[in-house]
């Protein structure tokens, strides 16, 4: 268990989470709901203000942060060092989903709540929080520009991945997993590519180099070299 959870607000928090899921799939994410549900959590008047005081879109940024610890968990109980790192992405993503399994309504009214302009940002920060935790779940401990490449990549495999999973009413979601198989494959065919095309020219003449040659000439290179050091 989490700090965040061994908290003592945390048990109210989430039983005005619990009763919102079902009240908000009907009514949307409004105060309305908020207050409705903390009456149902048999929470004293006004509770929703105490836990709530940013209203609606704190609660679900809340419910985010939840799915986002039970994606921790689910990936945690997984044999990841025997899995490739495809399948690991993909687990990641498909656990990511069936977080939402019994609340899809909520999840579109939530969509849809994000979608207006005073919770600008909060839906692309909440897709890159459940990015980011699903590369660390799965052990990538990068800090360089392949950080901020792969929560990018990642973000919008599950932003995309979000509304076919949703759009799709089957038991089984065939249909929802089969997108996340595609547009993940795709996203491998490109890694792939990228790096054939990294191995192909890394040993090529470097094209400012070149073009400082053509403008000072060789001895002009070595000068600005010796001045300020190698370009990158």
């Amino acid at each position: 268990m989490s700090d965040t959870q061994t908290d003592p607000s945390y048990a109210a928090r989430r039983a005005i989470l619990d009763r919102a899921l079902v009240i908000a799939a009907f009514e949307g994410w409004t105060v309305s709901t908020l207050r409705a549900a903390a009456q149902k959590a048999n929470l004293p008047k006004g509770a929703e203000a105490l836990y709530f005081p940013d209203g609606p879109l704190e609660l679900i940024s809340f419910w985010a942060d939840e799915l986002n610890q039970q994606v921790e968990q689910t990936l945690g109980e997984l044999d990841l060092a025997s899995m490739k790192i495809r399948d690991k992405v993909t687990a990641g993503v498909v656990a990511r989903m069936e977080a939402l399994s019994g609340h899809e309504a909520a999840a579109k009214r939530a969509a849809a709540r994000l979608a207006l302009p005073d919770a600008l940002g909060q839906g692309p920060a909440q897709i890159w929080a459940a990015a980011d935790i699903i590369w660390r779940a799965i052990g990538d401990t990068s800090t360089d520009a392949n950080y901020y490449s792969k929560r990018t990549i990642l973000s919008a495999v599950i932003s995309s991945s979000l509304m076919a999973w949703l759009s799709d009413t089957a038991a089984d979601k065939a249909s929802g997993r089969a997108f996340i198989d595609a547009r993940i494959a795709n996203v491998m065919e490109f890694e792939k590519a990228k790096w054939a095309f990294k191995k192909r020219t890394e040993n090529l003449p470097n094209p400012i180099e070149i073009l400082g040659q053509l403008r000072y000439g060789a001895g002009g290179v070595s000068r600005r070299r010796r001045r300020y050091g190698r370009w990158n």
